[in-house]
């Protein structure tokens, strides 16, 4: 009680409800509040720092509008996780989608790979070709003398060709050009000339395009070494002129045909002869080989296609045309096709003694009215395991056919005009050429003379129709093969 009565009426003492500064701080308040504000915002931030992660709120704005969603942290990780496993699944379907792919590529080269060794690979190309234009063939030039024989390099980049006047040409595809030339030399002259010196009637080119053998009149085959055009060697034993020559396929093998009658087989790596096959009964006009040890050979007048089966050494016989065979082509490792001077094509296969086709005069007539003889077939070509042969004559023109189903039945495609005697075609490994030597003579001898042909070779392209628009034969053709 005698405390307050002492304080009574003394204004300078504050009461609890009063503010109070510290000493010194009389009068200082505006300072105070702004510390105040300073210390609580501290206060705040810390304690912002301090809370747990999964209390926080994070807001994201939509990118089509301005409505804001309000998503946690934890929320955020599981769509981030959901997204990276779609797109880990979109990336295993990918990959699975590919390699499927990848599958059926290997399950389709295989399948091709067997049916080729077979004999039954036939890919369906002739309905897709269209006849070229007249300004697109191209014509080489630079042999005196007929062109006899012709090979393609595996790459389909040069060309080789021999003739009459006993020269070897290697030409580049692509310009044109020479890219070297071995002179052929006078009779006489074999001692010291490097080359041939009577006509060259065959050449052949192996599968690596390593080495280039060719054969002559003078009974000579020349082993050169296809990038440069050296002369290696040369193998000695026929009695008549070398009409044949052909690489085994993946090997160095050569097998040779001659007018000896005989098959000879040698290996160019070693620069050796392996042995001698007898069989035919007159001068052998040709021969041809793939992959497999055996060979097939046309016997000219003796009226016999003949296949050799090297290891057995034995030999299957075949009758069907009425007069010389005069060249042969593989199709495939089952089928071949033929021409003779009887005028006809046909197309074998080597489970049956008579061929599957025969088209009789494939190239027409010649001749005085009452007269008329059938042109001679001169030259035959195949593109490998395909549905597509060509045959050459000299009456004016190449001519392209489809063979049909399981090569029964020969259909002209088109024909390509040339003036002279078609004395070799052979076709592009790529399908996309052919090339035709051509020249004023028949590459085996001189029965009659075209004097308005000209000496050299025709590379001619071969394009394709547009897969997008199929044709009325097409569909035609489609429709019968679905009813068979």
């Amino acid at each position: 009680m005698s405390f307050f009565l002492k304080n009574k009426g003394n204004p300078k003492i504050s009461t609890s409800k009063e503010k109070t500064y510290g000493p010194g701080r009389k009068g200082d308040g505006e300072a105070g509040k702004r510390q105040s504000k300073l210390s609580k915002r501290l206060n705040e931030e810390i304690s912002s720092d301090s809370e747990n992660e999964s209390d926080q709120v994070v807001k994201k704005q939509r990118k089509d509008g301005d409505e804001e969603i309000e998503e946690t942290a934890q929320e955020k990780k599981l769509r981030l996780a959901k997204l990276y496993l779609d797109q880990l699944r979109e990336e295993e379907e990918k990959k699975a989608e590919e390699d499927d792919f990848e599958s059926d590529l290997i399950a389709g080269r295989l399948q091709d790979d067997v049916l080729e060794q077979r004999g039954k690979l036939q890919r369906l190309i002739g309905k897709e070709l269209v006849p070229p234009e007249a300004s697109e063939i191209q014509l080489l030039r630079g042999h005196k003398l007929p062109v006899t024989c012709l090979v393609i390099t595996p790459d389909d980049k040069h060309i080789f060709s021999a003739a009459k006047d006993c020269s070897i040409i290697k030409w580049e595809v692509e310009t044109g050009r020479k890219v070297h030339k071995v002179p052929g030399g006078r009779k006489g002259t074999e001692d010291r000339h490097v080359g041939h010196t009577a006509h060259v009637l065959c050449m052949a080119i192996s599968s690596d395009g390593k080495y280039l053998a060719t054969g002559d009149m003078n009974n000579l085959i020349m082993i050169w070494e296809a990038a440069t055009c050296k002369h290696l060697y040369e193998f000695t034993g026929h009695r008549g002129p070398v009409s044949g020559l052909a690489f085994r396929r993946g090997t160095h093998d050569l097998y040779s045909a001659s007018h000896d009658r005989s098959i000879k087989v040698w290996n160019a790596d070693e620069n050796a002869y392996v042995e001698t096959l007898f069989g035919h009964q007159d001068a052998i006009t040709g021969l041809d080989c793939m992959s497999r040890e055996r060979c097939v050979t046309a016997g000219g007048r003796d009226r016999t296609v003949r296949v050799w089966k090297i290891a057995e050494e034995s030999q299957l016989v075949f009758h069907g045309h009425e007069s010389s065979i005069d060249c042969i082509q593989l199709i495939n490792e089952e089928h071949m096709v033929t021409g003779g001077d009887d005028g006809s094509v046909a197309v074998w296969t080597v489970n049956k003694k008579k061929p599957l086709t025969t088209v009789k005069m494939a190239h027409g007539k010649r001749g005085e009215p009452g007269l008329e003889q059938p042109c001679w077939v001169s030259s035959v070509a195949a593109m490998v395991n395909s549905d597509t042969v060509a045959s050459g004559s000299h009456n004016s023109k190449v001519q392209l056919w489809k063979c049909g189903q399981g090569y029964r039945g020969l259909e002209p495609l088109f024909s390509i005009p040339l003036v002279g005697f078609v004395n070799s075609l052979k076709f592009a490994n790529s399908g996309k050429f052919l090339v035709a030597g051509v020249g004023q003579e028949h590459r085996l001898g001189r029965w009659w003379r075209l004097k308005e042909a000209k000496n050299g070779l025709y590379i001619i392209p071969l394009k394709r129709k547009d897969p997008e628009v199929p044709t009325a034969t097409d569909a035609a053709e489609e429709v019968e093969q679905e009813e068979r």
